[in-house]
């Protein structure tokens, strides 16, 4: 008798895959709203782990983010979670609800890190929409801007940014509102 299971088909398509039931991953250009805001779950707890091996991948050996003797002394007191993990778990984060069907991310704007974020942290992380425009040039498409915030656990706020996210449209050509 085989271990195997038999299966259905497997399937990369993701308009096959979200009719069978599956979540919705992204949005379509006409699905986002101006003025909504998208929460995303879950949370994410930075791990000094997680810290320590971004900065190994990133070559950031900042002696503030790998070094509790030297952070000890800095006006933090302890370790600082690098800025680029923050943004990192910010924007994959953010994916499922905002840029799941990207066609590119055009552009990052006005990132900063108001607050800093410590081993043991959690962030929570919810987008707003700012705009949206259809391309011009190509009638399959179109352009959203929104604005990324990250929370910890006791609501401050420590880093936002704002991206351009090329997203296609479910109807090509279509003209939409908003």
């Amino acid at each position: 008798m085989s271990d195997t299971v038999q299966s259905s088909a497997f399937t990369i398509d993701q308009a096959e895959r979200e009719a069978s039931g599956a979540h919705s991953y992204g949005r379509y250009f006409e699905e986002f709203e101006v003025g909504a805001t998208y929460k995303h779950w879950p949370a994410k707890t930075v791990t000094e782990a997680d810290d320590h091996l971004f900065c190994l991948i990133t070559m950031n050996h900042h002696p503030l983010h790998i070094n509790d003797v030297y952070a000890s002394q800095s006006q933090q007191g302890r370790n600082v979670v690098v800025g680029p993990l923050v943004y990192s778990l910010a924007l994959g984060m953010s994916v499922s609800d905002v840029s799941g069907k990207a066609i590119a991310n055009l552009a990052t704007e006005e990132l900063s890190h108001p607050n800093p974020v410590f081993h043991g942290d959690t962030l929570f992380v919810e987008t707003g929409v700012l705009e949206k425009k259809e391309s011009r040039s190509k009638p399959d498409r179109g352009v959203v801007k929104v604005h990324t915030r990250v929370f910890n656990q006791d609501g401050l706020l420590v880093a936002e940014f704002k991206r351009l996210v090329l997203v296609p449209k479910r109807v090509p050509g279509a003209p939409v509102e908003g």
